[in-house]
C-alpha cells in the first residue's frame, strides 16, 4: 500500500489521520517536494526521494515495493499539496501501480481554499493547470470564462498571466494566492497589468482570474464547471446586429464552425469580422475569440453582439494583415470577405495558425490564390462550393425554395504530425 498524503493547504476534519500528519510506523520510503518532506518531519531512518522529474520517483517507488514484497522494505508515503487527486500525483501513481494500491488522504484543495479566501463559490469555475504545461491554454480559458482558477508553475505564474491578459480590453481581476495554508499565506487582488509588473515568489499556489461583474451564476447549479455549451449553434442572422445583410449566413457559419472546431482552451481569430457572428459563436462554444474589424461601426457591432450573447470577445480595430502582427498565435482562424489584401491575409494567418484556417469568398477567381496560400504555409487545403435554398412562405400556406448566393468555403488543416508553429 502506498499512502498519499495531502499537505500544505489545510487539514481534514478533526480527528482524521490527515490532521495528525503521516504515521511513520513501518515507513521506509518518503517521496515529495523538498518543502513537504522538511515540514513533515521525516524520521532519520526513512529514505527520502525529492520530487523533480516524475519518472525517477515512480521508479524508486516500484523498486521499493519490490523490496517490500521480498521482506526487505516497508511502507511508502507520498506527500503532495492539497488534494493529490486533483491535477496531482494520484493519476500517475494509479496508472503505474493501480488504484487499489493507493491509500489517498487529501487535504483541502488549493483551488477550494483560494476561492474560500475570496469569499466565492467555485462550482461554476473553470479550473486549468499551467504547472509543467504551455500557459497559452490557461490564458485562453481566462479570456473566455468569467471565473477561472489557474494552478501555477514556473514560467506560468501571475506575471505571465497578467502580461497576456493586460491590454485585451476584457474586464479581468487577478486574485493571487501565495503559500496557502502556511504561516506565510498571502492573498492579493490586482489588475493584470499590476501582476505583470511584479516579481512573484515560487510559493504562489493559485491565481483566480475574475470578471467582477459576473462572479455568481444567475441560477442554481446542477453540473459543476463553467456553463455548458449551447444546445445549438449557427444562429439565424437576426440573432446579430448587422449592416445591410453583411453577415455570414447561418448555413455557411455552420460549416465554418465545424471546420474551426472551437473548444475551451483555444484561441480563434475572426478576421474581417463585420458583425462578429463567427467570433461570438466560437465564444459561445467555450473558445477565446478575437474579432478583427477595420470599420469603426463594425467594431461597435462586434462588441454589442458579444454583450448581447453574454460572451467575452476581444475586439481589435484595424486593417489586416498589418494589425495581426501583435496578436497571440491562434489555434484557428476564420477569414471572411475578400479585398485586395486577401491573399496576404490568408498567407499570414496560415503561417501562424496552429490547427486550421477557414476562408469564405464569393469570387471564383480568388479560389486558386487562396488554396495556394494555404498550401504554401504547410496546410492541407480543401473546400466546397456551398449552395443552399431556404424554405420561403407563399400565399396559400405553401412554401417555395429561395436560393441564396453560392459561397466558396475553403479551409486548410495543419497535419497532426507537423505540430503547431513556434
Amino acid at each position: 500500500m502506498i499512502t498519499v498524503m495531502g499537505t500544505g493547504t489545510g487539514t481534514a476534519p478533526a480527528g482524521r489521520a490527515a490532521e495528525r500528519g503521516p504515521d511513520w510506523r513501518g515507513v521506509t520510503l518518503a517521496v515529495g517536494a523538498r518543502r513537504h518532506l522538511d515540514a513533515a518531519g521525516v524520521p532519520p531512518g526513512v529514505r527520502r526521494v525529492v520530487l523533480g522529474p516524475l519518472a525517477p520517483a515512480l521508479d524508486a517507488v516500484e523498486e521499493h515495493l519490490a523490496e517490500a514484497r521480498a521482506g526487505d522494505g516497508g511502507r511508502v508515503v507520498v506527500l503532495a499539496s492539497g488534494d493529490p487527486g486533483f491535477f496531482g500525483i494520484v493519476r500517475a501513481l494509479a496508472e503505474r501501480f493501480g488504484p487499489r494500491a493507493l491509500d489517498v488522504r487529501p487535504s483541502v484543495p488549493s483551488v477550494a481554499l483560494a476561492f474560500a479566501r475570496a469569499g466565492l463559490p467555485w462550482d461554476d469555475a473553470a479550473v486549468v493547470s499551467a504547472h509543467g504545461r504551455d500557459p497559452r491554454t490557461a490564458v485562453n480559458v481566462c479570456r473566455a470564462h468569467p471565473k477561472t482558477a489557474v494552478l501555477t508553475g514556473p514560467g506560468a505564474g501571475p506575471a505571465e498571466l497578467g502580461a497576456a491578459l493586460a491590454g485585451t480590453g476584457l474586464p479581468r481581476t487577478l486574485v493571487v494566492a501565495s503559500a496557502l495554508g502556511t504561516a506565510g499565506e498571502r492573498v492579493e487582488r490586482l489588475s493584470p497589468a499590476e501582476a505583470a509588473g511584479r516579481a512573484w515568489p515560487d510559493e504562489v499556489s493559485v491565481v483566480l482570474c475574475l470578471d467582477e461583474e459576473r462572479l455568481l451564476s444567475p441560477a442554481p447549479r446542477t453540473l459543476a464547471g463553467p456553463r455548458r455549451p449551447p444546445a445549438g449553434w449557427a444562429l439565424p442572422e437576426d440573432a446579430f446586429a448587422h449592416r445591410d445583410s453583411m453577415i455570414t449566413k447561418y448555413e455557411v457559419r455552420a460549416l465554418a464552425l465545424a471546420r474551426l472546431g472551437p473548444r475551451p482552451g483555444d484561441l480563434v481569430w475572426d478576421v474581417g469580422a463585420g458583425s462578429g457572428s463567427v467570433a461570438v459563436e466560437c465564444a459561445r462554444l467555450g473558445a477565446a475569440a478575437i474579432a478583427v474589424e477595420r470599420a469603426a461601426d463594425g467594431v461597435e457591432r462586434c462588441r454589442a453582439n458579444a454583450a448581447a450573447h453574454g460572451v467575452d470577445v476581444q475586439t481589435v480595430h484595424g486593417a489586416a494583415p498589418g494589425v495581426l502582427a501583435e496578436l497571440p498565435d491562434p489555434d484557428a482562424v476564420f477569414v471572411g470577405g475578400g479585398g485586395r489584401e486577401l491573399e496576404a491575409i490568408v498567407s499570414l494567418c496560415a503561417r501562424r495558425a496552429r490547427r486550421t484556417v477557414v476562408v469564405t469568398l464569393a469570387a471564383l477567381d480568388r479560389v486558386p490564390a487562396v488554396r495556394a496560400a494555404l498550401g504554401a504555409a504547410g496546410l492541407a487545403p480543401d473546400g466546397v462550393l456551398l449552395q443552399s435554398s431556404r424554405l420561403s412562405p407563399l400565399p396559400g400556406e405553401v412554401v417555395r425554395l429561395a436560393a441564396g448566393n453560392p459561397v466558396f468555403v475553403l479551409w486548410g488543416t495543419r497535419p497532426a504530425t507537423e505540430g503547431a508553429p513556434s
